[in-house]
């Protein structure tokens, strides 16, 4: 039973990074953007979000205060990037495949670099720490597997139903969707295409940008050049998954966050598995269960990927 409470345990706070970026990733497929930047942005984001509390908030007297603020700055600096990838793609219409690849190489050289000139060698950060919920945390089984954890990881869980509202319930969630449907039909009605795809990316960004600094600053509470570690891509394939619905998409962020923490559990009980295969084994369930997602095709946004051009005839 303990194998198993370790299990969940681990697989939920491993969720949210996953989970906060396919959200941000939703929002701009959602809106016809397809951005394989997110793995930049969340490089970005895990070396901005450490840089605060590492250079001037560590022995201060409200340190907690500084994490915080490495949030906001990764989230800003992650809506900005968002907003240059939309200046390449939808003012001047490049590629956005091409674009994509181009922003996550960008965002993860850049953010090396810059840790290494500003901070250099491993330097770890206090972090954000776990909130354990009073009365709840001590429930037998569900406490460590549910009311054990930091802030942003409850936090991350309310992003979903936040999410759903505002796609489904709002005007702006309405023109978002109508942009990545028939952006043509949408311009017709008076609904500004550019501009509703331009928020949508500043929004993913500054989602991707969160992640990463959940990275650097909860999970790992350092920054490496590996510490997205292909988060960024996974992200964009659990948008596929999750057909491009938050409810879905959390449930493919739990799926793989359990798998790796299934990985570590096996490592850590000394179970003879070889250890390449383990850590195989959440990607390989990805790739799997794409390849079994056939209607994903169906399902998504119809414009997806292509840019909008007001004066360009049918």
């Amino acid at each position: 039973m303990n194998f198993i409470v370790n299990i969940l345990s681990l697989g939920i706070p491993f969720s949210v990074a996953l989970l906060i970026a396919s959200l941000g990733e939703m929002f701009n497929q959602r809106a016809g953007i397809f951005n394989l930047g997110c793995e930049g942005i969340m490089a970005m984001g895990a070396f901005l979000g450490m840089l605060i509390p590492y250079s001037i908030g560590q022995g201060g007297p409200t340190p907690g205060i500084y994490n915080f603020l490495g949030l906001a700055l990764a989230m800003g600096v992650g809506a900005l990037f968002g907003m240059l990838f939309g200046f390449v793609v939808v003012t001047f219409r490049a590629p956005q495949g091409i674009a994509g690849i181009g922003l996550q190489m960008f965002g993860v050289g850049t953010a090396g670099t810059l840790f290494r000139h500003f901070i250099g060698g491993t330097q770890s950060v206090p972090g954000i720490d776990n909130l354990p919920i009073p009365g709840l945390s001590k429930i037998p089984l569900l406490g460590p597997i549910f009311f054990s954890h930091n802030l942003l990881v409850y936090l991350a869980f309310l992003f979903v139903p936040t999410a759903w509202y505002i796609l489904f319930k709002t005007p702006w969630g309405l023109r978002v969707r109508a942009v990545g449907t028939n952006p043509r039909a949408a311009d017709s009605i008076g609904i500004q295409v550019n501009r509703v795809r331009y928020q949508a990316l500043a929004v993913g960004g500054a989602l991707a940008g969160l992640a990463g600094a959940y990275l650097s600053l909860c999970q790992a509470k350092m920054f490496s050049d590996e510490i997205i570690a292909g988060r960024g891509f996974i992200a964009v394939a659990l948008v596929y998954f999750g057909h491009w619905h938050p409810v879905k998409i959390m449930g493919g962020a739990l799926l793989f966050s359990l798998a790796q923490a299934l990985q570590l559990a096996i490592q850590g009980q000394g179970i003879n598995f070889p250890y390449e295969f383990a850590v195989m084994l959440p990607y390989v369930m990805v790739i799997v269960v794409l390849a079994f997602s056939r209607e994903s095709q169906l399902l998504g946004p119809t414009a997806l990927g292509q840019p909008f051009n007001r004066e360009k005839r049918i």
